[in-house]
């Protein structure tokens, strides 16, 4: 077994400056206009020349399949105006965003570089749903999954089934998860929902791929976000509120779920929690408040068991006892989650720690959480063959 406490980076790492578009529907605005708009709302927020960014990583998942731009690594410095600078790409499915940030990260600890852009961007909108649906099964086993008719809603319906057989999880402990993300939503700007839904709106909402429905699935949205990261030592040159990364963390796991042991637990997510708290030096116990993957309702039920939130089996509780609102002993997807906020493929795990960091600074408004210190960030791609996550805090 790895003893990854005793792994520590080179350097610590701080967040200085973030940004975000609206979530939504951007009709009028481009992928590149988007990335543009969140990167100098970051680099605003930072108070930074952009000629001192040293090395920039951009998240997208398929700009080539839903607008026909690849290459984005360059088109996000190009319209940034920071060329020539070193700059990447990163994919991971719907972990494109969070894995651009681990290499953002591991760039600054290593110490090759002490000022990192970051962002995370997608368009989704261009396409029809049919095709949107196709694109966004690039994330599975083609030949196993896709090639046979599988979907994403239905990879998570067998999820959810087997979960609701296993442990007696109800249709209605599942419907509190948007109800609450909803609720949230509402008091975030720049969220793709505003608005509340109720349990029977869930309940009787259309079926997607039984048992769930139309409202336990995530919208399709364009959006971008991005953060201005630097070593721990400089970060107060720029800022008198630095958000320290306490740990960032991956892991894979079979890209098809039928080889995997247990369909309701995501291995990945046990994996990466456990290095993210062995690295951070905390526990379960510790985090204050979370923003987890809820690309649909079972998603964020199933995150609560694998992060240690709640045992095995007694995630519906956790819902049902009101611990995950904004006011509870672990709140979860402050932000909306991407049930409500909405949910870019690209920009999601960038957009996850702009929630974090929001909250960390006591500057999200109606959604704050009382004494926020420490924050967590899990973010999944596909349907769990990957897991990133991160640990924030407003102490170094």
């Amino acid at each position: 077994m790895i003893d990854y406490s005793k792994l520590k980076p080179a350097r610590d790492v701080a967040i200085i400056g973030i940004g975000s578009t609206i979530f939504g529907e951007h009709w009028d605005k481009s992928l590149r206009d988007l990335a543009g708009e969140a990167g100098s709302k970051a680099l605003h927020d930072a108070n930074i020349d952009p000629k001192e960014i040293q090395f920039l990583v951009g998240g997208n998942m398929s700009g080539g399949m839903f607008v026909g731009q690849e290459h984005g690594a360059g088109l996000f410095a190009d319209h940034l105006g920071i060329t020539p600078v070193g700059a990447i790409r990163t994919e991971a499915a719907c972990a494109s965003g969070s894995l651009a940030v681990r290499v953002g990260y591991m760039a600054i600890a290593s110490g090759m570089y002490d000022v990192v852009a970051v962002g995370g961007a997608e368009k989704m909108t261009d396409v029809y749903g049919d095709r949107a649906t196709s694109v966004l099964a690039g994330a599975m086993d083609q030949e196993n999954e896709a090639f046979h008719g599988l979907t994403f809603p239905g990879v998570y319906a067998f999820l959810a089934n087997r979960h609701m057989h296993d442990y007696g999880t109800t249709r209605e402990q599942l419907a509190l998860i948007p109800v609450k993300n909803h609720r949230n939503g509402a008091l975030n700007p720049i969220a793709h929902f505003q608005r509340k839904i109720t349990l029977d709106n869930v309940l009787n909402s259309p079926l997607v791929a039984d048992p769930l429905r139309l409202l336990d699935c995530s919208p399709i949205s364009d959006g971008a976000a991005s953060l201005i990261m630097v070593s721990a030592d400089k970060a107060k040159d720029y800022t008198n509120s630095p958000i320290y990364i306490k740990a960032s963390a991956q892991a894979s796991d079979s890209l098809a779920v039928h080889d995997r042991e247990n369909i309701t637990t995501l291995n990945a997510t046990l994996v990466a929690s456990k290095e993210a708290y062995a690295r951070a030096g905390l526990g379960p116990e510790d985090i204050d408040f979370a923003e987890v993957h809820d690309c649909f309702s079972i998603n964020e039920l199933i995150a609560y068991e694998d992060l240690g939130f709640a045992k095995k089996g007694e995630g519906g509780k956790l819902i049902e006892s009101g611990e995950t609102e904004i006011s509870g002993k672990i709140p979860v997807n402050t932000s909306g989650g991407l049930k409500a906020k909405g949910h870019p493929v690209g920009a999601t795990g960038v957009a996850q720690l702009v929630e974090l960091v929001e909250q960390l600074r006591g500057e999200a408004g109606k959604r704050q959480v009382e004494n926020a210190r420490v924050g967590l960030a899990h973010n999944v791609g596909g349907s769990g063959a990957t897991v990133v996550i991160h640990i924030l805090s407003n102490e170094r």
